[in-house]
């Protein structure tokens, strides 16, 4: 019996690729939904009701959210090709790292890019930091799942490859130093020469404008945060 399967999105979302590329990955055919995100449909909120964002999938009529989660809802679902490894240490060790990089590298490293001062060179230390870790975790790998380029973890935190170079190009900083990342950067080039990658990723010169904005929107409301701070102490 055939299935109806739906993702519910926002183009640039890292959250919402990760989704996308695992379906794609095992072959599911499915209706992609684009959502304003600043402007949430009914379908969403009704369909999300706890969390109000996306990726939603919707299968049948099962609604899961949560990338993560979906991730491992599809693994499950769709057996040929597994995401995961069949080991539970190395299950449990994928799931660890893909939650680390959720928590404490995507917050620092967008910090970094829109913050000032020493609150900017806090969040910069932090995410070397994090990525020194990452290095690690990747040195003597060719990809985080061994030989397997399409494993959980490489789709799990995949976003590190396209994202962090635009909120390097966007605050003129650099976060990934070959010299100092030489694993992570070889992990980078194979996984954006990635046919399956390469075909879903928006225009460079797209990510580059949406979040030249969003950087705007972020100063705006700190320098609206902190004159009410000072109004309120004064």
């Amino acid at each position: 019996m055939a299935t109806k399967v739906k993702v519910l999105g926002f183009w640039c979302s890292p959250f919402v690729f990760r989704v996308v590329w695992a379906l794609k990955l095992k072959g599911v055919e499915f209706e992609y939904i684009e959502e304003d995100i600043f402007n949430k449909s009914t379908r969403l909120l009704e369909l999300n009701p706890v969390h109000k964002k996306v990726p939603v999938l919707v299968h049948d009529d099962k609604v899961i959210v949560e990338s993560l989660v979906i991730l491992e809802y599809i693994d499950e679902t769709w057996p040929q090709d597994p995401l995961l490894p069949q080991d539970p240490y190395e299950r449990a060790t994928a799931r660890f790292w893909a939650k680390f990089a959720d928590e404490k590298l995507m917050q620092t490293a967008w910090k970094s890019t829109w913050t000032k001062g020493e609150e900017k060179e806090d969040a910069l230390k932090a995410t070397m930091e994090v990525l020194e870790k990452i290095e690690g975790e990747l040195k003597g790998k060719s990809y985080f799942g061994g030989e397997n380029k399409y494993a959980y973890l490489e789709i799990a935190i995949g976003w590190i490859n396209y994202l962090i170079p635009i909120w390097e190009e966007i605050a003129s900083i650099q976060f990934l130093d070959p010299k100092r990342f030489p694993a992570i950067t070889a992990w980078k080039s194979k996984f954006l020469d990635n046919t399956l990658i390469k075909e879903t990723l928006p225009p460079r010169e797209k990510l580059l404008i949406y979040f030249r904005e969003r950087v705007k929107h972020w100063e705006i409301d700190a320098t609206i945060r902190e004159l009410t701070e000072t109004k309120l102490e004064n």
